[in-house]
Order: C-alpha cells, then structure tokens, then sequence
C-alpha cells in the first residue's frame, strides 16, 4: 500500500506480474475510487463545459462518453479527462466529468476560477461513490448478472445510470488496460458488497478474476500505448505532440489555449511521443535520455517497464521528429549504457476482437 494524491492505494495484492496477465487472459479488478468524479447540471452545463474541455459536450448524446483534455492558455495540458452525458430517473440530463487522482483539486480550482452563469450546479462527488474497473475477456461475462441490461449490447463509450446488485449506479465501457471492460460508479457504501460479489461469482463460475493494483494497470496501459498524466502528459506538453489531436474539437475555439493549439496543430518540429522497444532485459526508466545512432541526446523516457505480455522491455518517450518513424534504431542511456532500442508503432498490445 502506497499514498497516491491522498488516497491509501494497492500496488500489487499479489504480484505485478500475475495480476497483468490474469488482466489479459480473465479478468482484473481496480479500485479505481481515487479518480475524480464531477457532476455537472443545469441549462448552461453543457456551454460551461465546451468553454472548459477541447471536445463540445453539447454534441453528446445522453449515454456517450468522450475522451478530452483540459488545457491551459499556453494550449499545456492541465489533465485529461472523460465526459460523460447522462439522464436520472426523472429523465434530466447532466455531465459527469472523471478527472485523475492527482490533479482534482487542481481542475476543481480551475472550474471554479471559470465564468459559469447562475444556474450551473457543480458537485465535486469524489467521495460519495466509489468507481471499480473490471477490465478483461470475462469482465462482461463477470458483471452482467449484476445489472439489469444487456450488457454485452452496450457499445464502447457510453454509459448509462441502472441498479447495480439493486442499487442505483452508473455502468459505463471504456477502459485503461487495453481490454473490453466496464467501470461500475456506485454509492461509497455499496462498494464492499459489490467488490465481494464480483470475486464470489468469479469462484463459482470459475472465471479467474483477481485484484489488481496501481502496478499492474501501469504496465497495461504502457502495452495499450496510453498516456499517464505526470509522463507523457503535462502543463509543458500539448495534444499533438502527445499524439492526441483526435481529442480537440478546433472548430470549438472557445476552450483555453486553442489559439495555441491552432498553431501547434501546424508545426512538425515538436517532439513526439514514441514506442520503444528494447533489446535486452535491463528496463529504461522515467528520465532516461534517448540517444541517436551517434551517442547525441534527443529526447527522454517517459515510462518504461518490463512487459509480462512480450517478456522484454517497452518505454515511451519523445524524440525529435526525425527520430521518430517506427524501426528507427536509437539507444537508451540506462545507468551509464546506451542499450539498443528501436521506434514502435503504438500501441504495443491490441487485443483481438
């Protein structure tokens, strides 16, 4: 157990290892309650949100989930972000925003430092609900008794309010492991049963789900090719170089930094993220510099692991652009050695469909 931004959480409950491939072949349960969840109503929800967030939540149909960023006025990006758009029971609608552990009171300050009309309402609800992954190829199979849908109809990125286990929840299907899953939002309360549940179904119908901590979802998501706030993403990076142009509506100007981002869009001389494939079996780590063929530093590791799914060595970084097209031979500084490595097109891991 470790602290992460405030919260007591897991780094492995057995091992990295076994957890990673349980992840892969089965199925893997995060505690993912530390995440920041923000719920947002009112008629000028959607228009408070398009001023924050690179991608328009007014173009969201109830029930989608988009992938977007906060960013600054220099266009860095303060975090990345999920917007959800739902409806209650009484069929109203509103926005849920899940930002990182590590930066909530950041973009709490941020969206309180932001012109908002009368009638928007914003709850910080981080502590009321509790939020677990089920990543893996029997995570359907695992939750689907639990909720009263077909869960296997539900398509990737969407979410909807239902009971869970007969309570009132969210069930959403996007994932950060690079496998099928769902995530369950439910009451702070509940989370204890619903946890147990999952793990008692897991035994008797034998499908091999374990708990898994902050280790093992590093290296899945390093395999899936996803940035980490902290890593590949900061204040000092913006979307394109980060490989995440497909995250910024610029025909919504309204966001901060989207002048900014206008001209980065155009200029090809930033450096990029990358894959890196490593050789031999010594592991690159955060703040490595990644040298050329001739010794010279062009750019630095980000996040870098040994890989339980191809049993060798993976980072990322970023290097000048003309370092960066996939097969490029470079070297990796790892404690006074430059240790062979070459660009891998990202993702390293896909799963098969």
């Amino acid at each position: 157990m470790v602290d992460f931004a405030g919260w007591s959480m897991p780094v492995q409950y057995t091992s990295i290892v076994a957890e990673h491939r349980a992840t892969r072949t089965a199925a893997g349960l995060f505690d993912i309650s530390h995440m920041g969840r923000l719920r947002f109503d009112g008629p000028s929800a959607a228009p408070f949100l398009d001023r924050l967030a690179t991608r328009r939540a007014s173009k969201l149909a109830i029930g989608q989930v988009v992938y977007a960023l906060v960013t600054n006025e220099s266009g860095g990006i303060l975090d990345d972000i999920l917007i959800y758009r739902l409806a209650d029971a009484a069929q109203r609608d509103y926005f849920l925003v899940v930002v990182n552990a590590s930066n909530r009171e950041k973009i709490v300050s941020w969206i309180r430092s932001r012109p908002a009309a009368d009638d928007l309402q914003f709850a910080d609800l981080t502590t009321d609900w509790a939020m677990i992954a089920v990543q893996g190829p029997h995570a359907l199979q695992l939750v689907a008794p639990l909720v009263e849908f077909d869960l296997a109809a539900m398509k990737y990125y969407t979410a909807t309010e239902t009971l869970i286990a007969g309570h009132g929840g969210i069930v959403s299907r996007t994932g950060y492991t690079g496998e099928d899953g769902v995530e369950l939002i439910v009451g702070a309360a509940m989370a204890p049963r619903i946890w147990q549940m999952l793990f008692d179904r897991s035994q008797s119908e034998q499908l091999g789900a374990v708990a898994a901590g902050l280790g093992s979802r590093d290296t899945l998501r390093l395999e899936a090719g996803m940035p980490l706030y902290g890593h590949e993403l900061s204040e000092n990076v913006n979307p394109f170089q980060a490989g995440l142009g497909f995250a910024v509506d610029l025909a919504n100007a309204q966001f901060p930094g989207a002048a900014e981002l206008a001209r980065f869009k155009a200029d090809s001389s930033q450096p990029r993220r990358v894959g890196l494939e490593l050789v031999g079996k010594r592991v690159p780590r955060e703040g490595y510099a990644i040298l050329d063929p001739a010794g010279a530093t062009i750019g630095q590791v980000t996040s870098g692991t040994f890989s339980p799914t191809f049993d060798r060595p993976l980072a990322m970084g970023y290097v000048a652009p003309q370092f960066a097209a996939p097969g490029a031979q470079l070297a990796i500084d790892i404690r006074g050695r430059a240790e062979p490595a070459r660009i891998a097109a990202l993702p390293f891991y896909r799963r098969s469909r």
